[in-house]
């Protein structure tokens, strides 16, 4: 395998992603057995955002997280942001609200110190190429009191379904993929990106490490995916 220099691999994760947009909202629903509608309602739920509140929904996809937000407070300042502009395209032909969708990396987002009550993401957290960069580029935009959800896969522990959920994430995840976008290799990085990721306790030492508070997380799934809040003092 070619080592990739870290924009090398932003890149090429940008691309994925643009590939894979039309097909995604699909897959995650398969892939999850559509639990990841329920586990983004409970990151729109953590945020309790307050009247006129604002939030921001980081590496939104075709904004899932972003839509929920428009469900569960309606009227507020809810906005989107992604650095893939397949997937923000995909976004935009979708029912409901029309998001206010921004072009952003998450190690570079465009806005300024303190503008959000609440950023939450789904499933971008392993994707970047500097981790602490993206914790602290979100403390930075987040209202003092404000808080942190982020929704993502986890190295689960070994037990008894440990080589079923193996056989799930790197036999059929990719075959489906394949079948279902054409591209088999996107569904070979995203549950290799797991194996590679953190555990929850280490992302919430990460979280501590970067300014935040009152870290906590709650697993899901099998202990597959993982919810993690904090809160900027």
């Amino acid at each position: 395998m070619i080592k990739q220099t870290p924009k090398e691999r932003s890149h090429a994760v940008r691309r994925m992603f643009d590939r894979i947009a039309p097909r995604y909202d699909l897959m995650n629903r398969l892939m999850t057995f559509g639990m990841d509608v329920r586990l983004r309602k409970i990151v729109i739920q953590k945020t309790a955002l307050p009247p006129n509140g604002a939030i921001l929904d980081l590496a939104s996809g075709t904004g899932d997280l972003a839509q929920e937000a428009h469900r569960q407070y309606p009227g507020r300042k809810i906005f989107a942001a992604d650095f893939s502009m397949g997937m923000m395209q995909t976004g935009q032909k979708r029912p409901g609200p029309k998001l206010n969708f921004s072009a952003a990396d998450a190690l570079n987002i465009p806005f300024c110190d303190e503008s959000f009550d609440a950023v939450v993401s789904g499933f971008l957290l392993r994707n970047v190429v500097d981790l602490d960069r993206a914790l602290l580029e979100q403390w930075r935009i987040l209202k003092h009191g404000g808080i942190f959800v982020s929704l993502d896969t986890t190295r689960p522990g070994k037990n008894i379904l440990s080589p079923l959920i193996y056989f799930h994430t790197h036999k059929i995840i990719p075959f489906v993929g394949k079948l279902l976008s054409g591209d088999r290799e996107a569904y070979v990085y995203l549950p290799t990106s797991t194996d590679h990721f953190l555990t929850a306790e280490e992302l919430s030492s990460h979280l501590k490490k970067n300014a935040f508070q009152s870290v906590n997380f709650k697993r899901h799934m099998f202990g597959t995916v993982a919810i993690h809040w904090a809160y900027k003092d």
